[in-house]
């Protein structure tokens, strides 16, 4: 992995990438990466002003034509399901990025913590629901991004949505290690029914992004967002997990990627590393999927939980 970089990444001439929450920040860093290796790019935003201007700069910068910009609003099941309708072909590459980190409480259009809602949920069913484009790939890849602060994260089945008490980074945490449950299972579904699909995680470290901006603008989470953006390294380099998950060959179903820096919190190329020791328990992966299921409504059709 020493020496991965945008630049070294494998041609990605003829394939279709879907990366959410392209505006900015770490996902526009990955479509900008795709669209510069040849790869019809799909950016899936919320916001289709910030949209249309990612758009246009990674089409200056690369000398583009195959670059989109559609509508994509995790906050919304309805939003999430009126884009996979619309959704034409094969895809090669799904990349699950769009997020939010320890805002105030809000939930959803659906009624949902926006954190879970929009981390895991909408990401759930988005996948879900393009599973059958994913099948028409030839080799499918599907990356869920999570975060280092999954290490502090626990399912709260009572509690799920924060009501009854809610603490946005215990929220935040939560909603990330929901990310790496999700993963695992997905990988090992896909793998136990003989599916020729990919599912890894990866996690950008410490990234100047514009994640910080949601934690809304009381003195605590203004002060957070500045030491985070000091202390940061930028969207480009922290991106590289993702596009190692993305692209590269060695890459199996169930793999994390994360930074090789201090703790993997800081630049220094790409590792391989073992989530927090509690995403190996497949009982709490299992009833979460099952419970969103619930909550979304949506199931991966032909695909049981093994043993099943």
């Amino acid at each position: 992995m020493q020496g991965f970089s945008a630049g070294t990444m494998a041609d990605q001439q003829g394939k279709s990438v879907l990366v959410t929450g392209a505006n900015s920040g770490l996902g526009f860093a990955a479509a900008l990466a795709f669209a510069a290796k040849g790869a019809a790019v799909t950016l899936g935003c919320r916001n289709m002003e910030r949209g249309r201007a990612a758009l246009e700069g990674i089409r200056s910068t690369t000398g583009t034509t195959t670059a989109t910009l559609a509508e994509l609003d995790l906050a919304s099941l309805d939003s999430v399901r009126a884009f996979a309708a619309g959704w034409d072909g094969p895809l090669d590459i799904l990349v699950n990025n769009a997020g939010l980190m320890a805002p105030p409480r809000s939930t959803t259009v659906d009624g949902f913590e926006q954190q879970l809602g929009i981390n895991h949920l909408g990401h759930f069913a988005l996948s879900g629901l393009l599973l059958p484009a994913l099948r028409r790939a030839p080799a499918a890849r599907v990356v869920v991004v999570s975060s280092i602060a999954h290490r502090r994260g626990v399912i709260n089945f009572d509690d799920l949505m924060s009501q009854s008490r809610y603490r946005r980074w215990q929220a935040y945490s939560q909603s990330k290690i929901a990310n790496l449950y999700f993963a695992m299972e997905f990988a090992r579904r896909l793998y136990e029914h003989g599916e020729n699909i990919i599912v890894a995680a990866a996690h950008p470290g410490v990234a100047n992004t514009n994640l910080p901006a949601s934690m809304g603008r009381d003195p605590l989470a203004l002060i957070t967002g500045a030491v985070m953006r000091l202390t940061a390294q930028p969207g480009s380099t922290a991106v590289l997990p993702v596009l190692y998950a993305a692209a590269a060959a060695d890459v199996r179903g169930g793999d994390f990627y994360g930074p090789s820096g201090l703790y993997g919190a800081a630049a220094g190329g790409v590792s391989i590393e073992a989530p927090a020791a509690r995403v190996a328990d497949h009982l709490v992966a299992l009833r979460l999927w099952e419970v969103s299921e619930a909550l979304t409504q949506v199931h991966f059709a032909d695909l049981p939980p093994v043993g099943g």
